[in-house]
């Protein structure tokens, strides 16, 4: 008898941790390659997403939001920590690695980024705390507007941004992921053999005026290339026309206003 309840008393120690029973991590998760875990603590939950947005606050300003591949990871940490000793065991660690601070409540909620890679932290009295770690990428258009939203919004502005013509950082090479977008402005056109239109390239403000410009022109023309040469679009219906940073539509000071001056648009002639 006294050698079952030995036996018991081991099998109990090696399951208990200080101040609360060990668990398993949660089906497929794991730490970040950003933070180890708090000792003792257990991942409750995780989700991961290629493609998600995510909301950090940022010290006397509005929320930041940002769009990339997003992971969520809610730990369970042990009875036998105090919350405090989370937050500055967390915090310290951020700091350490060199991630600069944009938030800080005190008492548990920070935001800290690195390069393209945004981590913010909550750390509640519940004994838990998650980590929410986004890093910004080049987000792919998966939806175009079709031949119908073309014509209908240059009938109505004079203009039109078409979404879905990619090219690579600092180039002028069509992807091959533009062929839809193409070939909706081409039955856009068809649909209607009278209409003309300007095509014009756009960039933000990042890098010289002069590259920018040329930069412009030389997608604009390769849309304009692209059309006649794969789609059959006559050439006198089309004008390529490159104008850098000089339209912005949104404010080049933050990352999602810069992607969004960078654009090729339709013009009416």
């Amino acid at each position: 008898m006294k050698r079952a309840f030995l036996v018991l008393a081991v099998a109990l120690q090696a399951v208990c941790t200080v101040g609360g029973w060990a668990q398993n991590d949660a089906t497929g998760c794991k730490d970040s390659p950003i933070l180890t875990r708090f000792p003792g603590s257990y991942i409750a939950s995780c989700t991961h997403k290629d493609d998600d947005a995510a909301s950090f606050p940022i010290q006397g300003k509005p929320k930041l939001e940002l769009e990339g591949a997003l992971d969520t990871i809610i730990y369970q940490f042990p009875r036998s920590a105090s919350k405090p000793q989370v937050v500055r065991n967390l915090n310290t660690a951020l700091r350490t690695a060199g991630y600069a601070f944009d938030f800080d409540d005190g008492s548990g909620v920070f935001t800290a980024h690195m390069g393209k890679t945004y981590v913010l932290v909550n750390v509640d009295w519940g004994l838990t705390y998650s980590e929410i770690i986004l890093t910004q990428t080049e987000l792919k258009q998966e939806v175009v507007a079709d031949a119908a939203a073309l014509s209908s919004g240059l009938a109505k502005n004079g203009h039109m941004v078409v979404d879905g013509i990619l090219f690579d950082t600092a180039k002028a090479d069509l992807k091959p992921e533009s062929k839809t977008a193409l070939e909706q402005i081409s039955k856009m056109l068809s649909l209607d053999p009278k209409m003309k239109v300007y095509v014009v390239g756009h960039t933000d403000n990042v890098g010289g005026l002069a590259s920018n410009m040329d930069l412009s022109k030389r997608r604009s023309a390769a849309v304009v290339l692209a059309l006649t040469s794969q789609f059959g679009v006559a050439a006198d219906r089309l004008a390529p026309y490159g104008d850098g940073p000089y339209a912005p539509v949104a404010s080049n000071d933050t990352e999602d206003g810069r992607s969004l001056n960078r654009r090729v648009e339709l013009v009416k002639q």
